[in-house]
Formats: C-alpha cells, structure tokens, sequence
C-alpha cells in the first residue's frame, strides 16, 4: 500500500499514467529507468494522498527479491563476537548487583535467617528477605528466599554463599520421582476424564482381530536456556524502567503494575536480545523479583541467576505416562484407537484455570489420528506434583509425538507390517481436515505424506543393511507446520549407539527465509536429539537434584552426525511458523532407528544408559 502510494505520487510529478511506472529499492522508475525520484523525494507527497482502500495486488513471485529468497543473519558476526547485547549484558548508571538463595524445597519457605558473615563480604550492601508464593496459589514469583545486594554480581555470590538459612519444607517435602511415577501408573489403573469419544470405541476395539496397548514415559525437563534468568528494575515513585531478555512484554508489564500499584503507561519495558527462550521467558517471576527487590531498597537493580539457580527454578516440562491402544482388523487396519495420558498438567496453578480444563494444555482433540480413525477416545488422568510447569518447546507435540510415533511403529512390528508403509497409509493422501487446536483451521495428513517419504527416499529406507544398523523415521504437524526425520544409527554389541546420519524435512508452506528455516530444522533436531538422549530433571524429598551441566549434559559436537540433512520442501502460497515444527519428530524416529538395529524398544526417555543395560 504504501509503494502505491509513492507510485501515485511520482505519476503526479511526471503527469504519467501508473502503468509507465515500476520501482526499485529505494526509488520509483518511469519507463523502466528513464527517469528516477527516490522514495524520500516523493514521501511528502504522498503522505498526502488516501491510502488505498482495498489491499493493492502483490508481485509475481518470479519478482521478489527478499522473500522466499535466502537471507543471511543480518547481526551473526555481532553474535559470535560478543558484540550483541543480552540482557545479562545491561549496565546502567548507579545500578546495584543482587542474587537470590531461593528454597530448595518445592513450596519451601525461610525458617531463619543469619546473616552476619554475609554482611562482611567486601561489597555486600544489604541482605533482603523475598517472600514466596503461598502454596497452590498462582506463581507471581517461584520461591521464597534472600536476596543479597551488592557492588557486583562476584560479591552478591560471594554473600549468598556465606548467608546460614534453615530452610523450613514446605508441603511436598516426600516428593521424589519414583512416588511420582508410581502415581502415574496408579492413575492409569482407573478411568479417566474423556476428552475425546468419537465413534463407538468400546465395541470396536471388542471386535477387533487384534489388540496392541504399550505404555511411553515422559520426564520434566529444563530449558536450560545458554543466559540464565536476569533483569534490570529502577521502581521510582511514579515510574518504573525494566530492562529484561523476555518473551512476554506485556507479562512483564502487567506483573510490574501489579507488584508496584504503578499504571501500565508509566511502565517502560525494554527488551533485549534473549539469550534462548523456549517457552522460559513468557514467564516473568525473574521481572517481578528484582522488581520487588527495586521496590523494597530503593535502588536500581540488576538481579542475575546462576545456572545452579536456573535449572533448579524452573517452570518445568510436565511429565507424564502415556498408554496407546489400537484395534486391528484382520487385514491389519486400524479399526479402535484410545490415547490415555496421566502427566501433571502445565496449567497447575494458572489463575482461574478449572481442574477440569487442565487437560487441554496436554491433548489436543484434533492431533493425528483424530477425523483419521473412526472410532477414538482421548482420556486423561490428572496427577498431583509440587513441579512448577509451564510450556517448553513446542509444548505436548515434543511428548505426544514421541507416544504415537513410538507406537505407530510398534503396532507396525507387531502385526508383520512395514513401519514407513503402515504410518504412509495412516496419513494418506492430501486433503483437509478441521484442526480446532492452535495452528489450524486446517490438517493436511498428505503433507505428512510427503515429507515421510521424501525422508524415507533420501536415507534409502529400504536398503539392506548390516547386522546392528538401522533406520526409523517419524512425522509430526506442530503448530501449522510439518515436519520428518528419518534417522540411521548403529548400536554396538555391548550397547554403544551411534548416530550415523539424518535427513530431516520441514513443509512450512511458503518459506519466507529459506535459510533461517534450514537453521531452524538444524536447531530443532539437535535439540530434540539432546533431549532424548540425556535430559530429564528428577526430585527427591521435594527438590529438584539436578544443578548444572555435569548432571543436566546437553549435546557436544561430538555427538551430533556429520551427515545432517535438513530439507525444505514449500507447499502452496501461506507461510507457516516454524519456532517448534522440527523438534517433536527426532526422539521417536531416534528410537524407533534403535530398535531396527537392535531389537531393544525404547519406551521411556531419556534413552541415557537403556541401550547398554539391555544389551551390556
């Protein structure tokens, strides 16, 4: 509209008809370059004129010239020069340092307090108690604590460290991962909240031929974000200055307002470059603790978590325990399809979140194979745990995909039929279906199609392979866009796993970045593989064990294939996003590789030491 806009103004100046004119960057043309007004010339004219008031026709897409066309980052060498500013970066005039000693304890509150060795550490300025959420009450921040202020972040530490607290429990202090487990599997055991009941699943799955049930678990876990939580507050007595790497401004805006009574338009958040999101940072409990601690001192104040502080104050990944049954015909075609889930929902504790809702934050109705299968139940089971929870990479698609890619491919071994085949026949051809959840209102399972067997074609799916070598795959729709893995890998005779190659697919429609999308792809795979393999967060007597990278280990170099394809295949005229679409596919076709080399199924993430315990 507004390249129209400077047209017109230019055919006023030359007194030429519109379809004489075109434009280049920056200027418009008359008769292909006979003359030339560029666009700064011609603004104040055309500010002048009506916009249009229906949207102007686009260009062919023969003549685009950025989007749909390979872009470089624009600020990659500010990135890994240390020159891009993060949020941990910020330093702002007269600013004091602070850290927090938050509860171990999930729930757990400050029984006393001594604070005199801490006091004499050089640079130490003052010693603050934070209050926590009362348990079962909505988060505003996630545990009760101390916050030490100080010259800078070494000495903050260096007084936190020296800070005697006796922590007091709190209500959870028995829970540990082994009760919560048992939980899960106790839940199981009833009926739970249908969600889902298309057809008449009960008779179907009694006239079935046969009946394949297998139960996938699913732990917590981090973000583990490469910045830690951090954030800049100045609360003055009509104003206040936020300077955070979030994901959710407006949350951050709200949770200030809230805090300090201060109206919203007096309330300046600036955002910097996040150092990984993921889902941590659309919640603010780290804005709202040096928002308290501005308020409560007086000073401008930057807080800055540790990693020990991060991945034990996290809103974790739910975990869950997932059982599938399907019912076959005699010639092998799903007749009966049932999903039951028993996890510890996302929604726990959000603000006006009814119990009987929590469901919908872990299955969503419309997920494959629903409109697929005739007859289908969804039903979930909601767990009790202490574990903050919130949304973590491509939210349930990472679990669900793991649950119904895993056992597509079992019911496919266990009825003598070809896994690529049998999922190829599920998905179908192209066509559209209603899709209600987030990323709809349509589900094309053909695009499905497609990508499978692209991958499949690519990593020759069908070849001969040797003893202890094999090949999975998977695919998955997230979020409007799709996406396919399929993965060789080689497992030793004492269990060694190695992964030899993967071709990875994406179709998010009308790519406008192709190559932020190949990188994207690379990214998400590499980080699905990290997460199936190594990562999960357990508790015992009501904290988290986990505390940094030597028990939390994130993939190295060296674990991830040199031979890592990642494809783009456009489909049709809209874009789709493409944030979480590669991650849900890696771990089921991961694992569904490691049975084709060595017969062991991998039904409970992460894989970790399964392989050498099974085979070793």
């Amino acid at each position: 509209a507004a390249r129209l806009m400077l047209i017109k103004a230019a055919a006023k100046v030359w007194e030429a008809p519109l379809e004489r004119l075109s434009t280049e960057p920056g200027a418009v043309l008359l008769d292909d370059g006979g003359k030339r007004l560029r666009y700064g010339e011609l603004a104040p004219l055309a500010a002048k004129l009506p916009p249009p008031e229906s949207a102007p026709p686009l260009k062919a897409k023969d003549d685009y010239r950025i989007v749909g066309k390979p872009q470089s980052v624009i600020d990659a060498r500010d990135i890994v020069t240390g020159r891009a500013a993060y949020g941990i970066d910020t330093r702002m005039p007269g600013m004091r340092y602070a850290v927090i000693a938050r509860s171990p304890y999930l729930d757990g509150s400050v029984g006393s307090v001594d604070d005199r060795a801490a006091r004499q550490v050089p640079g130490v300025l003052d010693v603050v108690p934070v209050e926590g959420p009362e348990p079962e009450a909505p988060y505003h921040i996630l545990a009760a604590g101390v916050a030490v202020i100080a010259t800078s972040t070494w000495a903050a530490i260096q007084g936190r460290d020296a800070l005697r607290i006796e922590w007091k429990p709190g209500p959870h202090a028995g829970e540990s991962s082994t009760a919560f487990r048992a939980q899960l599997e106790k839940l199981l055991e009833g009926r739970g909240q249908v969600v889902r009941d298309d057809g008449d699943f009960d008779r179907a799955l009694e006239g079935a031929r046969r009946v394949v049930t297998r139960r996938y678990e699913i732990p917590f876990v981090s973000h583990a974000p490469l910045e830690p939580q951090n954030c800049y507050a100045n609360v003055r007595e009509d104003s206040c200055h936020i300077i955070a790497p979030t994901q959710m401004p407006a949350g951050a805006s709200r949770t200030v307002a809230d805090e300090t009574g201060l109206p919203r338009e007096d309330i300046t958040i600036e955002m910097t470059r996040v150092g990984g999101g993921f889902g941590r940072r659309l919640t603010n409990d780290y804005v709202r603790e040096a928002t308290i601690l501005s308020k409560k001192t007086g000073w401008p104040i930057k807080l800055q978590w540790t990693r020990e502080d991060d991945l034990r104050h996290d809103f974790y990944r739910p975990s869950g325990l997932h059982e599938l049954t399907m019912g076959l015909d005699q010639g092998g075609k799903p007749v009966a399809w049932r999903h039951r889930l028993a996890s510890a929902s996302k929604y726990y504790r959000r603000p006006n979140m009814p119990d009987e809702d929590l469901w919908r934050a872990e299955l969503y109705p419309d997920d494959f194979p629903a409109a697929l299968i005739d007859n289908l139940r969804l039903e979930y089971h909601s767990a009790q745990s202490g574990m903050p929870r919130g949304s973590w990479r491509a939210p349930a698609h990472a679990a669900n995909a793991f649950a119904v890619q895993s056992f597509l491919d079992e019911v496919a071994h266990a009825t003598d039929q070809d896994p690529l085949e049998f999922k190829l026949a599920l998905f179908g051809p192209e066509r559209e279906l209603e899709y209600g959840n987030h990323g709809g209102p349509i589900f094309n399972p053909g695009r499905l199609s497609r990508l499978l067997g692209f991958v499949a074609e690519r990593i020759d799916y069908g070849a001969d392979r040797a003893a202890g070598r094999g090949v999975g795959v998977a695919a998955h729709f997230t979020f409007g866009g799709y996406a396919a893995h399929a993965i060789e890998v080689t497992v030793g005779d004492s269990g060694e796993l190695t992964i030899e190659r993967i071709v990875a697919a994406i179709d998010c429609g009308y790519p406008v970045n192709p190559r932020g999308v190949e990188a994207q792809l690379q990214g998400g795979t590499i980080d699905g593989l990290s997460t199936a393999l190594n990562l999960q967060i357990t508790v015992e007597n009501g904290q988290v064990v986990q505390s940094n990278f030597h028990d939390y280990p994130l993939l190295r170099l060296a674990g991830v294939p040199k031979a890592l394809e990642a494809h783009v295949l456009p489909y049709g005229e809209e874009p789709a996003g493409v944030g979480e679409i590669p991650l849900p596919p890696v771990a089921p076709a991961l694992t569904n590789a490691i049975f084709a080399a060595s017969g062991v199924r991998i039904r409970r993430l992460p894989i970790l030491d399964q392989l050498r315990a099974a085979l070793g």
